[in-house]
């Protein structure tokens, strides 16, 4: 009888991702027949506009759902570039478009493209817990630059030198808007990032997976300071596209080839019923700046409603569809308080420890990517819940 197999080294490494863990304990709910009001998962609750269905429903229709050549298709890496130049007055050419997986295989393509096993990367925490997962699964160690309110819980070019010269960094990540907060790098401050990062010669990953959904604020991409710089963005978010997973980035020259290397022998290619339904969303403008308009009202209800319930020390909501709130008054234990809060009061949210495993426990994450009925149904069972 073989032994059973042990678990790597690298995979008992990854932290569980709670907000997916919460996901999974509201489906339970749901499936024993109880409500469960939904704001654990950056998930829009709108389909994806209309035009990315009926082109994906045609190309299915066709038949032949083939692949595509490992960088995506050529027509789509052309229209994403467009889009720069349109939104950002950045121009680019297609070559230097990759078209992935969702933005999870553009952080693994540029991890492996840009850094060797131990590497140290500056990572912003509070922050994505994906970012953790994906570098220590790849034999990286995600350095933590610690965010303050005082510097509006952006990173900054002081913080990241403080870090570097304790640390020893090998890379540079930020993400505007951010995940957990909303929060936006101002322009000015994004343009010393990566001026600062330049100086220290540190490759710089922008995260932009939420460009589009801002409130009130302007946004730039990392590509206007630097040209060299590595930026991540999807369909996911601003057009709804969750579950079709597909993504893109956009790499400097000399680090094509070698991510079509990468790309060839990891997943092939984004499928090709996602890039066509995709080449269609940029048309879809009208219908998604509604959806986003609601994302504004849902805000406004939750910034006005939940203070007085003792969710409180809330992070500048910019932008993205999330708010990031203190609990120290309620608990010191986001976990306890996010379980009891599904299963008392039926409201899905993720505890802050997933975004901060060392000041998290007093936090807590809601997502405000559903309708505004959802949210009012939220606010509605906080109220009675905590009375």
């Amino acid at each position: 009888m073989s032994p059973d197999p042990v678990l790597s080294r690298r995979a008992q490494a990854v932290a569980p991702f709670l907000a997916m863990d919460v996901m999974a304990a509201a489906g339970a709910r749901e499936r024993r027949g109880e409500g469960v009001v939904h704001m654990e998962v950056g998930q829009p609750s709108a389909p994806a506009p209309r035009a990315v269905i009926a082109a994906a429903q045609a190309a299915l229709a066709d038949g032949r759902i083939p692949y595509t050549e490992a960088l995506g298709l050529p027509a789509l890496r052309e229209r994403i570039a467009r889009h720069y130049a349109e939104t950002y007055g950045v121009r680019l050419s297609p070559e230097r478009v990759v078209v992935t997986t969702g933005s999870s295989a553009g952080f693994v393509l540029a991890f492996l493209a840009l850094f060797d096993a131990g590497a140290r990367i500056g990572v912003p925490r509070p922050g994505y817990p994906a970012y953790d997962g994906i570098l220590r699964a790849l034999d990286l160690i995600p350095q933590p630059l610690t965010l303050r309110a005082e510097d509006r819980y952006a990173p900054t070019p002081a913080l990241v030198r403080t870090v570097h010269a304790a640390e020893r960094l090998s890379g540079l990540l930020v993400m505007s808007p951010a995940n957990p907060s909303g929060t936006v790098i101002a322009p000015a401050r994004l343009a010393e990032l990566c001026a600062t990062a330049r100086s220290l010669g540190l490759p710089f990953i922008s995260d932009e997976i939420y460009h589009g959904l801002s409130y009130g604020v302007p946004t730039a991409t990392a590509l206007q300071f630097d040209d060299d710089a590595v930026v991540i963005n999807s369909f996911s978010k601003f057009y709804c596209m969750t579950g079709w997973r597909v993504g893109w980035m956009v790499v400097p020259d000399a680090l094509v080839r070698g991510i079509e290397r990468l790309a060839q022998n990891l997943y092939i290619s984004a499928p090709y019923l996602s890039q066509i339904a995709a080449l269609a969303a940029f048309g879809t403008l009208d219908e998604i700046v509604a959806i986003r308009d609601g994302y504004a009202r849902n805000r406004a209800l939750l910034l006005d409603a939940l203070p007085p319930l003792g969710f409180t020390g809330i992070h500048p909501v910019d932008g993205a569809f999330y708010l990031y709130a203190d609990i120290g008054r309620l608990t010191d234990d986001a976990g306890a308080f996010c379980r009891r809060m599904l299963d008392e009061a039926g409201v899905a949210a993720t505890p802050g420890l997933d975004f901060d495993p060392e000041e998290g426990g007093h936090h807590i994450r809601f997502s405000f990517a559903g309708s505004q009925a959802d949210c009012a149904e939220a606010v509605r069972r906080l109220k009675g819940w905590l009375g």
